[in-house]
């Protein structure tokens, strides 16, 4: 998508401080991070929202997943929380599925 924040960064039309690439995901950190360590897994390959993933695409969640947790044991990190938003009314502002990885500070439950 041209227009796509996700997409601009994923194929270096902006610049993202990245973390991680390879030929299917990036990792970047979020520029108005919620926890010391909040980072972006993204595909690169446009999805709007986890709702209008097709079958084929359905691997790739969890490749976003092995990604998030190979960056976290790469980096030292233990324990994390993993977030995708789903809608504008759930918080989800760029419409290109991501995962959030959010690490260093303590977490409650329900979220929210």
């Amino acid at each position: 998508m041209d227009d796509c924040l996700f997409c601009k960064i994923a194929d270096g039309r902006i610049r993202g401080d990245m973390v991680y690439q390879d030929d299917k995901t990036v990792v970047f950190k979020d520029i108005n991070p919620q926890a010391p360590t909040h980072l972006l897994v993204v595909p690169r390959e446009h999805i709007p929202m986890v709702a209008d993933m097709t079958e084929r695409q359905s691997e790739l969640v969890g490749r976003l997943f092995y990604v998030a947790a190979e960056v976290c044991r790469k980096g030292g990190i233990s324990d994390y929380r993993l977030v995708i938003n789903n809608g504008q009314g759930v918080g989800q502002t760029v419409f290109h599925v991501h995962l959030h990885v959010l690490a260093g500070r303590p977490f409650h439950w329900p979220p929210g």
